[in-house]
C-alpha cells in the first residue's frame, strides 16, 4: 500500500542539466548530467544540498523534457550546459517508491488514484529524487522519493 502525504515546500535553488530526449535515453543522460553539475559545484565550492533529482516540467511522452542535477544552498555561476533553476514551493504531494526505476510506473498508477481519491489536482510539472547509489544498493532497495506539487 502506497503512504502518500501533503507537504508544503519552500522554493528551492538547484544547478541542472537540461535535457529533451528518448525515455530509453534518460539513464545515459542523468549519469552524464549528474557528473557536469557535480564537477561545477566542486569548481565553484559548492556543496549539493540535498540528493540528486530528475524535474519535469511537462509529462513525458515520446521525447521527455527533463532537468537533472541537485539541489544547492549557495550561489553558482552557470557554466557550460550547468544552469540554475528553482524547484518550485508551496502544497504538493510526496510518496516514496521502492524498487527499480522500471517499476516506478505501478508506483506512479497508484500516486494518481490517491490525489484522485483527495481530491487532488497535480500541477504539469513534478519531480523524482534518488535516495540509494544504485552502485551500492540492489534495484529491489532503490529509494525514490516523487514529489508532485499540487495545482492551484
Amino acid at each position: 500500500m502506497l503512504t502518500c502525504a501533503i507537504v508544503s515546500l519552500d522554493t528551492q535553488p538547484a544547478a541542472v542539466v537540461r535535457g529533451r530526449l528518448p525515455m530509453d535515453e534518460l539513464p545515459d543522460f542523468f549519469g552524464r548530467a549528474f557528473g557536469a553539475v557535480i564537477e561545477t559545484l566542486t569548481a565553484q565550492g559548492v556543496s549539493p544540498s540535498g540528493p540528486p533529482f530528475g524535474f519535469y516540467p511537462s509529462p513525458p511522452g515520446e521525447v521527455v523534457e527533463v532537468q537533472a542535477g541537485f539541489p544547492i544552498a549557495a550561489p553558482l555561476e552557470p557554466t557550460g550546459e550547468v544552469e540554475v533553476i528553482e524547484l518550485p514551493g508551496g502544497r504538493a504531494v510526496t510518496t516514496m517508491h521502492v524498487g527499480p526505476y522500471d517499476a516506478l510506473d505501478h508506483t506512479y498508477h497508484e500516486l494518481m488514484a490517491w490525489m484522485t481519491s483527495q481530491a487532488v489536482t497535480p500541477a504539469t510539472a513534478m519531480w523524482e529524487s534518488y535516495l540509494s547509489d544504485p552502485g551500492l544498493e540492489p534495484p529491489d532497495q532503490w529509494r525514490t522519493e516523487i514529489v508532485w506539487p499540487i495545482a492551484d
